[in-house]
């Protein structure tokens, strides 16, 4: 079997994933902790569940997906990995971080970078990256095809897309990127964003104001 839970972390409520199989090896995914209380639900979860988490996966890297690199590094010696064209992001994080208020520690640097095409293996689970800019130049969806789940990160929400208009955003890009991307996908995939609740690709391709 394959399991996913959700946190809703830090001030910009973004979603936290943990994906995980029966051999309780698990993948955390956009990292968003932001403090003591928040580090303690993952951490109680994990250990709760007997996990051993294996890959520290981003689907970009704005501040509010990161803020937990440092304490998941630190926790299980994870380095994160993402595209390469958001390493600009994960560098100046602290910088970020101060614009905005929030603290933050520095994050680790990735030593892996994610691209189109790769496969990456959660046991006999397969999940595929697609990139899809727009929201962020290095944008990366998940999709596991054999069970339909796609973790899109802040490139599509339900009825509502990812914002453009953050520094190294394009909007004309993020559309193509649904579109060529995303909406070729079965209507049944399950999409699990990186803020909200989740939606299917069925129901963005009817009801998304911003896709019709």
């Amino acid at each position: 079997m394959l399991y996913l839970k959700a946190f809703t972390f830090n001030p910009f409520q973004e979603n936290t994933y943990v994906v995980y199989n029966e051999e309780q090896e698990a993948w955390i995914i956009d990292p968003g902790n932001s403090n003591a209380t928040e580090h303690k639900l993952l951490v109680d979860f994990i250990t709760d569940k007997k996990l051993q988490p294996s890959r520290l996966l981003l689907t970009h890297a704005h501040i509010d997906h990161v803020l937990g690199n440092a304490f998941v590094q630190e926790q299980w010696g994870l380095l994160p990995e993402v595209h390469e064209a958001d390493l600009f992001f994960i560098s100046r994080l602290p910088e970020t971080a101060a614009m905005y208020g929030v603290p933050a520690e520095a994050s680790p640097l990735p030593v892996n970078f994610l691209k189109e095409g790769d496969e990456l293996k959660l046991g006999e689970y397969t999940f595929s990256c697609l990139h899809t800019p727009g929201h962020s130049p290095g944008s990366i969806s998940f999709y596991n095809a054999e069970k339909k789940i796609l973790l899109s990160g802040d490139v599509l929400f339900q009825n509502s897309i990812g914002r453009s208009d953050l520094p190294l955003g394009n909007h004309e890009q993020l559309l193509s990127s649904i579109h060529q991307k995303l909406m070729l996908l079965p209507d049944e995939v399950k999409v699990y964003s990186g803020h909200g609740p989740s939606t299917t690709i069925g129901q963005e391709r009817l009801t998304n104001p911003f896709l019709n």
